[in-house]
């Protein structure tokens, strides 16, 4: 037997083909520098905690680090299972949605939406702030700044994904070696190299107990946050994906471990403190470094990479989202991709999501911290108890050892997450408490409504009669603004139709009328010309109440082709009014039983 013969390939236009999509090391670039930049503030947070108790309390950062490196290993293990149990993507979404169940998916959903944008708005602002001390003349524009970045960096997702990755590859590989130079020459050196910022001696306002140090662990599990982006974005990875995903996954965890445990040791052995107007980083950088040039230098990288964290939720969130929409819980544009393989509607709502809270805080990190860990530590909890239901029910070789982990880390992150709402519920957690339910009945409703219009459609149903075609009269409309070469075509389509072809245009004073008459007559292009008059000079409503008109009478079928210009530069196409989508547009509210097609006709100026 003969195959049938295919055509020639066309050729692959940009972001086609799997070498479009992310390798390992690209991955790590485009997905994990929020999760390696949060060295630049989960030390701190530790100290802050612990300096309440007294200065010399602050030697306690590293064992509590330690505590979270053995989290991280538990969340990396944890993840490269539901990478290969979740080869599509979707992270604590995709577990709790097929181990556990819709409520739990809704919830683990939101959460990490509520992450990923603040993620964006966090990143941003400590970018501003950190790039604002080392250029004071830049403090009096945080916002300013966070938005022109925030512009650059949904302007490159918008063009693709791997191309983001080629252009954060250079300050990612900066940023590792600028931390990991700081950890090497100041373990290197018997004492500081230099000193910076204010000595402050805070008072010792709360007792060293089990409650501090499980403050201090929770607030240092802010330097988990992204761990959970390659998960989520699996489908991004060449083939092999699960194994790309994977590799990518140990090798996030391998390098912030290292980053956190060499920070920590030298903060112990320099029995370094929160100071007035300089972070810990910035103390550790000048006690490697010195002050001179290679401080500032690694001051501009560092707040370059924190700057440039949030496109990790321009990765993780539009793919997560997209989910959401073909399980009919968000709007299926969500679902979308463009030529590229960019979820384009995705990286829009990240950005204008992020802009709004930077607003809204005037980019000030320390409004945005008190609400950055909830969310993700949420999703840590559900993803690891989902896995425990998952291998409790498929039953592999060795999963009681392996549900047992899973359920060590999901008690660990659900403490982490209790404790950070009781200690920052005043500080702004409450919202947090207040967003995710929201979006669970946003998610709710959107799903409800799409269940009601397949039970209208009927979908998936197969129909009790075959269809008939439409035997009554028709009458094709073809409105019209000028006698033309678009007009013509237009016509010259109708014509090709069977039915009835009427001309429409509307005339606002009879001298135009009369010229547009006798051009008509000269033409003669064998259909009948309607001249509408308007007195108010309106151009849309008088068709639209001709086409009424026309459906009243009852007994055919009305059919409406609208030309309409189009520019073939699209930078030239604002100059046009538009006027056949807003006729098709009142057409289809007010007329709804006439059938409306726009004609475009594509001029090359």
């Amino acid at each position: 037997m003969l195959g049938a013969r295919r055509g020639p390939r066309l050729p692959l236009r940009h972001g086609e083909g799997d070498r479009s999509r992310l390798t390992s090391l690209q991955g790590l670039v485009a997905l994990s520098l929020d999760a390696l930049s949060s060295v630049a503030y989960g030390p701190e947070a530790i100290a802050l905690v612990l300096v309440t108790a007294g200065v010399s309390r602050v030697r306690l950062t590293l064992p509590v680090t330690l505590a979270i490196a053995g989290l991280l290993a538990v969340l990396v293990v944890s993840y490269r299972q539901v990478i290969a149990v979740h080869p599509d993507g979707g992270g604590s979404y995709a577990v709790a949605r097929d181990d556990i169940g819709p409520r739990a998916s809704t919830l683990a959903a939101a959460a990490l939406v509520v992450d990923y944008v603040l993620t964006v708005a966090v990143s941003l602002a400590a970018g501003a702030a950190t790039l604002a001390s080392a250029f004071p003349s830049l403090l009096p524009y945080l916002l300013e700044t966070s938005l022109v970045v925030l512009a650059v960096l949904t302007a490159v997702n918008l063009y693709g994904i791997a191309d983001s990755a080629r252009v954060l590859m250079l300050p990612t590989l900066l940023f590792v070696a600028t931390v990991l130079g700081i950890v090497v020459a100041g373990l290197a050196r018997s004492h500081p190299a230099a000193a910076v910022g204010t000595v402050v001696a805070p008072h010792a306002h709360e007792a060293l107990g089990v409650m501090l140090i499980l403050k201090a662990f929770s607030a240092g599990c802010a330097a988990l946050t992204g761990v959970e982006a390659i998960a989520n974005g699996v489908p991004m990875f060449r083939r092999p994906r699960v194994a790309r995903a994977q590799r990518t996954e140990l090798m996030l965890g391998a390098l912030l471990a290292v980053m956190l445990i060499g920070l920590a040791l030298l903060i112990r052995r320099d029995a370094v403190v929160p100071k007035e107007g300089v972070t810990i980083l910035a103390q550790l950088t000048a006690g490697a470094y010195g002050t001179g040039w290679p401080f500032k230098a690694a001051s501009i990288v560092v707040a370059f990479a924190l700057a440039l964290a949030a496109n990790t939720s321009f990765g993780g969130l539009p793919v997560l989202l997209s989910l959401l929409a073909k399980d009919h819980r968000l709007p299926h544009l969500f679902a979308l991709r463009g030529e590229r393989p960019v979820h384009r509607y995705g990286v829009l709502a990240v950005a204008a999501a992020a802009a709004l809270l930077l607003v809204a805080v005037d980019a000030r990190t320390h409004r945005l911290l008190p609400l950055f860990a909830v969310g993700v530590f949420t999703g840590f909890t559900i993803s690891q108890a989902g896995l425990v239901l998952h291998w409790a029910r498929e039953r592999p070789p060795g999963w009681v050892g392996t549900a047992l982990l899973n359920g060590t880390g999901a008690a660990l992150t659900a403490l982490a997450t209790l404790v950070l709402l009781i200690t920052k519920f005043d500080e702004g957690a409450w919202v947090v408490v207040v967003v995710v339910p929201l979006l669970i009945l946003l998610f709710t409703r959107v799903r409800r409504y799409y269940d009601r219009v397949a039970r209208e459609l009927r979908l998936g149903t197969v129909p009790a009669e075959r269809p008939r075609p439409d035997r009554a009269p028709r009458l094709l409309i073809v409105p019209m603004e000028d006698v033309g070469a678009m007009v013509g075509r237009a016509l010259g389509i109708a014509l090709s139709l069977d039915g009835e072809v009427v001309a429409v245009t509307v005339a606002g004073d009879d001298g135009r009328a009369r010229d547009l008459r006798e051009r008509w007559d000269r033409w003669d292009p064998g259909v009948r010309l309607e001249v509408l008059d308007s007195p108010r000079d309106a151009r849309i409503g008088p068709i639209v109440e001709y086409t009424r008109r026309s459906l009243a009478g009852g007994g055919r079928s009305v059919i409406v082709l609208i030309p309409m210009v189009e520019s073939s530069r699209p930078r030239y196409r604002f100059l046009y009014d538009q006027w056949g989508l807003l006729l098709a547009e009142a057409l289809r509210e007010h007329a709804p039983d006439a059938l409306v097609c726009v004609l475009p006709y594509r001029i090359r100026a």
